[in-house]
């Protein structure tokens, strides 16, 4: 799921390991350890419940129990497994080293000689593998087989599932590589899972194959499900001469972020092109202000520009952690913050929001607006959401900064993209500088429910880089200092750059002004037209029925946007929240007793004014089912 610090030499930012970044505490500390000592844990026992594991048991002939679940059950347990590689990694736990060892040994088990590994279809139709490119999920499934064993290898240095995965892609080359069969898979994921273990193993076969098989899209060959045609898969245009996104979100993004990491390593300028206009598709007319993407049920799918209804909207979690993979490789591929910018919306809102506040619930669909609640589930019947959670949060410190240049030079920096409390090791400096000294530093903040931000420089090499600093677009008059001292430093691509010969206890201050906000839709936006939203840093807001005492209906209500937002820190609620409350009106409702539809009176009459309370839209839902929305009516 992480991009390799290596082999990257079309990249404009180098990533940093996971090994070297530490979240040491602050907002993602606080779910990371919920992730590790919970979520995980959980996630295993509900694997087990749901026969995921038991069908690798029957694959391996260790047992007679029947299959249970769709084509795609084996997703499940690799996904979870590659965020118990990245938890061992940052933190090394016995229990969950254990489970690791006894799941991959049972995967091991389950691997036919020739290397192929699918449970269904070893135990429910041994002679119908590879027949159903177009529903049946293999090299997906063996896509997140693949960044399991590579996220395993780096966290532990051990081959076990490296090996296993090795064997599944070559595989897949002998039938599917160059020269190979013509076809590729109906959900796009093992593009980016291949260029990984390229960049693990440095073996460039798997590199080929990647661009073997995004070349082979855009045939129409594909069949669509139900009345969705060959978009729905991926395959009705070339990705080189697409120019918008479209058909199942998740398949969309996946694809895009493969798309991106093959330029990353190839340089094919048309690659990133065509990733550079559908980026532009989907966030100027197709993306919810929480980040998420998905207009429609049907299909799961992207609608057209502006079609972005607040209640029936999709926002798959799954979509979502795809947003976030896509943006981060396309700031690899740029440099530019805007990228940034909406990974960093998606995260506290459109992904977060998926994941409930006990460690152990999870979103399917996120929307924007439930008339009479929602509640989230312990597990699903297609659980590809949960575990993806995990690995999301358990990677969360891999978006934290990045490096330029290599780090043998001068010409090297580093770059902070996300403020969380860690600390950073950038390798290190020039040789015959300090002996080398590896540059590193320490973040403190309280971010994102307090914009104030401080990092410790503490260590370095003697020689002069630049520490370059996001400005989130979000944000007016920030201010900055190095030891006390104002600077006003060069500002491009929206980052704030200081450039100086370090010394060891230098300290930079970042303050980020988080004054809560107005939003406003684009007017084409019809379903939320005269509706404004609040946010406040980057957290988009919403009402919930419970903080409303005075509202029997949130559909009564307007808000009056001329008032002065105002703000209090909560601690006992939802694991301590900043409100914002806004002045607003409950609708006189007596005239429209029993009538549905009424001649307009120009004389409208004025409502009964309200104190509004609004709470990060991602804690909604953990207090029971109740209503809520994100975007409210504007009053007259």
């Amino acid at each position: 799921m992480d991009v390799s610090e290596t082999n990257t030499p079309h990249s404009k930012l180098r990533p940093l390991p996971l090994r070297d970044v530490k979240i040491t505490g602050g907002f993602w500390a606080q779910r990371q350890r919920l992730n590790h000592h919970v979520t995980l844990f959980d996630g295993y026992k509900k694997l087990e419940e749901a026969g995921n594991l038991g069908n690798l048991r029957r694959a391996a002939g260790m047992s007679d129990e029947p299959y249970r679940g769709p084509v795609f059950m084996d997703e499940d347990v690799y996904k979870w497994l590659e965020a118990l590689s990245h938890e061992i990694g940052n933190s090394v736990d016995p229990e969950l080293v254990g489970l690791a060892d006894k799941t991959i040994s049972l995967i091991a088990a389950a691997q036919q000689p020739d290397g192929y590994l699918n449970s269904y279809y070893q135990v429910m139709a041994p002679d119908q593998k590879w027949a159903d490119l177009d529903h049946g999920h293999e090299m997906y499934c063996a896509g997140h087989l693949i960044q399991a064993a590579v996220a395993h290898h780096r966290a532990t240095g051990g081959d076990s599932l490296l090996n296993i995965a090795r064997r599944l892609a070559d595989h897949i080359n002998t039938i599917f590589g160059p020269g190979g069969r013509d076809g590729t898979c109906g959900h796009p994921e093992i593009e980016m899972a291949l260029v990984e273990l390229y960049r693990e193993t440095g073996e460039k076969r798997y590199l080929e194959l990647a661009q073997v098989l995004v070349d082979r899209r855009g045939q129409k060959r594909m069949v669509g499900l139900g009345p969705y045609g060959p978009e729905y898969h991926q395959d009705r245009v070339p990705v080189r001469d697409s120019h918008r996104v479209e058909g199942h979100a998740v398949r969309q993004l996946y694809l895009l972020s493969g798309v991106v990491d093959i330029y990353l390593e190839t340089g094919e300028r048309a690659l990133l092109d065509a990733a550079m206009r559908l980026w532009h598709d989907a966030f100027t007319g197709k993306m919810y202000i929480t980040g998420g993407f998905g207009s429609r049920y049907e299909g799961e799918s992207f609608g057209e520009p502006y079609e972005l209804p607040s209640d029936r909207c999709y926002c798959e979690t799954c979509a979502a952690v795809g947003s976030a993979m896509w943006n981060w490789r396309m700031l690899l591929a740029t440099g530019e913050a805007r990228f940034a910018d909406e990974l960093e919306r998606v995260l506290y809102n459109g992904f977060l929001s998926g994941y409930a506040l006990d460690g152990r619930h999870y979103f399917y669909m996120n929307p924007l607006e439930s008339r009479e609640g929602a509640e989230r589930p312990g597990w699903h019947s297609v659980a590809c959401c949960p575990p993806n959670i995990m690995r999301q949060i358990s990677t969360v410190g891999h978006y934290i900064a990045t490096r330029t240049g290599p780090i043998e030079t001068t010409e090297s920096g580093i770059q902070i993209h996300q403020y969380i409390s860690s600390t950073l090791r950038a390798g290190k400096g020039p040789i015959g500088l300090s002996e080398g000294t590896p540059r590193t530093l320490s973040l403190e903040t309280d971010y994102p429910h307090d914009g104030r931000v401080r990092i410790t420089v503490d260590s370095t090499d003697g020689a002069p880089w630049q520490l370059s600093l996001r400005i989130p677009a979000w944000c007016l008059g920030p201010q900055l200092s190095v030891n006390g001292e104002p600077v006003s430093p060069a500002a491009a691509a929206g980052y704030a750059t200081i450039e100086r010969t370090w010394r060891p206890g230098d300290v930079v201050e970042l303050s980020l002004p988080m004054s809560p906000r107005w939003v406003q839709p684009n007017p084409r936006v019809d379903a939320v037209r005269g509706s404004v939203a609040i946010m406040r840093g980057p957290f988009v807001y919403c009402l919930e029925e419970t903080d409303q005492p005075y509202v029997s209906n949130l559909l009564d209500v307007r808000v009056d946007t001329a008032c002065t937002l105002q703000e209090n820190w909560d601690d006992d609620l939802l694991g301590g929240v900043m409100l914002v409350r806004a002045r607003g009106q409950l609708e006189k409702g007596a005239e429209w007793a029993e009538q549905l539809y009424a001649p307009l009176d120009e004389e409208t009459p004025s409502g009964t004014e309200l104190t509004l309370t609004a709470i990060p839209y991602y804690t909604w839902a953990n207090r029971g089912s109740v209503a809520m929305r994100v975007w409210i009516p504007r009053a007259t």
